[in-house]
Order: C-alpha cells, then sequence, then structure tokens
C-alpha cells in the first residue's frame, strides 16, 4: 500500500503524517491489519529493535475520589465493588514495588485516587519515592497523583521521581462528555508542570468510550505536540457501576488498527500498551508487541491483569526480549535532550527539525492506565479475560462482550492491596 510505505518513509524520519493519513490507519480493512502492523513494525524496531520495557502499578491509595471520571471505578459515586484503602506506608509501597521489579519491571508507577496531592501527600509520595530506590538501584519511578499545583513537581522531581504520568484520554471537543469536575486545560497544565520540573512527560489516552475516529486523531496528535516521553493507550475497561458500564465498542483489530496510529504519528516514544489489552487484544496481544514497546506487567488499580509470568512467556514466545535496567529505553536523540532538561530545569526539544515534539503547544496529559481528573490509573484499567458461553454465531465485526469478564483486584478476597 502507498498510504503504508509513506507513514513508514515518515516514521523513520520522524516526520508528522498527514491527519487523513492517520485517520486511514484506523480505517483500513482486516485483510489489510497484518500489512499494517508489520509498517508499524518497521518504525517501531527501528527506534527500539525488538525490546519490551516493563512498568508496575503499585496503587498507593484506592477509591473514593472526588472527581466525576465517567469510565473509572474510583469516581464519585461509583458503585463497582473495588478495594478501597487510605495511603499505604512508605514501606508498605516499597514492598509491592519489589514483586514488581522482581519480574523485570524497570518503572514503577505510584498512583494514588484523588483530585490532586496536598502538599502533604507530596511529602509522603517523596519519602515512598526514597523508600522504593533504596532498595532497588537504578529503578525508574512515575508518580501519578492526579492535578498539580504550582512547585509540587519541583519537590516530587527534588525527592527522586523520574517521570509524571497524567493522561489526556480523549480529545479535547469530546473531554466535557466524559469528565465535568476538571477540564482538558487543567490536565494540560500539569502536564506542562511536569516538563517544566524537568519531569519525563507520560500523557495518554483510553480508547472505546464511544469516541469517533476523528476523536482518537485529535487526542494522539495533541499528545505529540505535548511531547510525551510516553504514551501509555488504554483500552475501556466497562466497569460495572459506573456509566460507561455498557461501552463494549472494541476488537482486537480495532485495537491493532489504533497502536498503529500512535506509532505512526509518535514514532519514537515509548507506546504503551496499558489497561485493557488482556480484555480486548486477548490472543493478538503478541502481535500488538510489534507496535508498542511497553507494557504493564501483572495486576492494574482495581482489576487483575494477565499473570506477570504469562506475560514474560508471551514477550520472548513473540521473539522479543525484556529491557533490562542498564537500557536506556528511548533513542538518544530524546533520552540527550530529556537529561539536558532535566539538568536545566525546563523540558525544552526533543529534537530539531522534523522532531516528534511538533510546536510544543498546548495539548494533553497524562498516565498509565489513568483516571482522568484523579491521576488514578484505573480509568482504562484491564481485567483478566476469561471465556464465556458463546453463541453460535455472531455477525462479521461484531463486538463480543459476552467473551470477556473483568476480574476485580482482591474483590472478595484476604489479599492485601497490591498482593
Amino acid at each position: 500500500m502507498d498510504l503504508l510505505n509513506t507513514l513508514v518513509d515518515k516514521g523513520l524520519r520522524r516526520e508528522l503524517p498527514t491527519r487523513e493519513e492517520a485517520l486511514a490507519v484506523l480505517a483500513t480493512s482486516d485483510d489489510e491489519l497484518l500489512d499494517v502492523v508489520a509498517a508499524a513494525g518497521k518504525v517501531r524496531r527501528q527506534w527500539f529493535g525488538r525490546r519490551v520495557k516493563l512498568n508496575y502499578l503499585v496503587n498507593l491509595k484506592s477509591g473514593l475520589c472526588p472527581e466525576d471520571c465517567s469510565y473509572c471505578s474510583q469516581r464519585l459515586g461509583s458503585k463497582a465493588e473495588i478495594l478501597k484503602y487510605t495511603w499505604l506506608k512508605p514501606e508498605e509501597a516499597s514492598q509491592a514495588a519489589a514483586a514488581g521489579v522482581a519480574g523485570g519491571a524497570k518503572r514503577v508507577c505510584l498512583v494514588a485516587s484523588g483530585r490532586g496531592p496536598t502538599d502533604r501527600d507530596v511529602d509522603r509520595v517523596g519519602k515512598t519515592i526514597e523508600a522504593i530506590k533504596e532498595q532497588n538501584e537504578g529503578i525508574e519511578v512515575c508518580a501519578c497523583l492526579g492535578l498539580l499545583s504550582d512547585g509540587q513537581a519541583e519537590r516530587l522531581k527534588d525527592a527522586g521521581a523520574d517521570a509524571y504520568n497524567h493522561n489526556l484520554n480523549t480529545s479535547e471537543a469530546t473531554y466535557g462528555q466524559i469528565t465535568k469536575t476538571h477540564t482538558y486545560a487543567d490536565r494540560v497544565d500539569t502536564v506542562q508542570k511536569a516538563h517544566a520540573a524537568g519531569l519525563s512527560a507520560c500523557s495518554g489516552l483510553i480508547a472505546g468510550m464511544g469516541e469517533s475516529d476523528e476523536d482518537l486523531v485529535d487526542v494522539v496528535y495533541s499528545l505529540r505536540e505535548l511531547d510525551s516521553d510516553s504514551v501509555p493507550v488504554n483500552f475501556l475497561i466497562p466497569f460495572e457501576g459506573t456509566p460507561l458500564a455498557k461501552e463494549w465498542n472494541l476488537t482486537p483489530q480495532r485495537c491493532l488498527r489504533i497502536l498503529a496510529m500512535v506509532r505512526f504519528v509518535c514514532p519514537d516514544v515509548e507506546v504503551r500498551i496499558a489497561g485493557g489489552r488482556e480484555v480486548h487484544l486477548r490472543s493478538m496481544q503478541p502481535l500488538a508487541l510489534n507496535i508498542a514497546n511497553s507494557i504493564f506487567l501483572g495486576d492494574y488499580l482495581t482489576s487483575e491483569g494477565q499473570a506477570g509470568q504469562a506475560d514474560l512467556d508471551m514477550i520472548a514466545d513473540a521473539g522479543f526480549e525484556v529491557e533490562g535496567a542498564g537500557t536506556t529505553t528511548l533513542p538518544a536523540h530524546r533520552s540527550d535532550a530529556a537529561a539536558a532538561a532535566a539538568t536545566g530545569g525546563g523540558c525544552g526539544s526533543h529534537g530539531g527539525g522534523a522532531s516528534v515534539c511538533g510546536s510544543g503547544s498546548a495539548a494533553g496529559a497524562a498516565g498509565s492506565a489513568d483516571e482522568a481528573g484523579c491521576g488514578s490509573a484505573c480509568g482504562g484499567c484491564s481485567g483478566h479475560a476469561e471465556p464465556a458461553a458463546v453463541p453460535a454465531q455472531a455477525d462479521a465485526g461484531e463486538v463480543r462482550s459476552d467473551l470477556v469478564a473483568v476480574r476485580r483486584r482482591g474483590a472478595g478476597t484476604d489479599l492485601a492491596p497490591n498482593a
């Protein structure tokens, strides 16, 4: 396909595709799907080889959030049956992080529900970061605490945080339909604060909330302008007890097209398959590794993921390798610029000319499997796929919510948080 050849050439040069080209990726047929994956794979291998970065979530504070994000099981008024608890102690969080590090994770993501941290919360998280880094030399720590006030990003940076996660989630045009208690601009402001403090920006999206192709392209273009170093792609898990409980809009093929579009628009950034991969990609997860270079290991915030050993087996069986702690994730042109920004106290541009950062104008904000305004990562959080009774025949392309069941992390058990 001329389209795919053009996109590969642009990706290898870090050149921004046109909106029409990005939309065309989402409109490709199932007959063209393997060609789309192969093309995106060429761009992925150019910048990241066959490495897969592992990330591990530690849910510092779960539930009881005052924000009303429609997709989130921890939202205000949520009737979802999830674990609820207040702040973990630093030693408890460090112990939880150690499980992920033992499995090969090189980044620990510290997440807390809520609109945003108080200064006391920032101090608490700082002590947690210190405890984790004392026990795990060389580990990266990303904080995801919601909307930041002035000076808080700098304090997190001084405490040892390497990155900050706050997701855009959806396009600016449709953001008000998903959340009423904060704005799209609030999210942009938080990511810009993280950038200015020298933190690596992690900002992504949630697909499957009823958005259009145009919305998906809008949010990904905004993320490129925002100059995120990592872009988590979450696939909505419609949690019972939330307003989006009936939104089963994704197929494995649709998920692969979305990932490919993200890779073409953001060729040299860490594209992470985040919440929902087990439920929506199912047996096609290994194929998605040809596009994305990063995943979460194990459980998510309020739902269970695939077993950690199954993740490691999947990576090896697909011919990929786990990225080692001594390896720099980002290509040199981005990592060098990020290092300069970190020491200089500003984000700067990650590259000149046809850089992936684009104009650097206002765009989105961030997370891992985030929960919009609160910064928690549950919004698109994944569940473990379980087969159910299958009807005799489904129409071609029909979404099959009966094939999956969301497993709530720790619900109905005596398991401690993040066990």
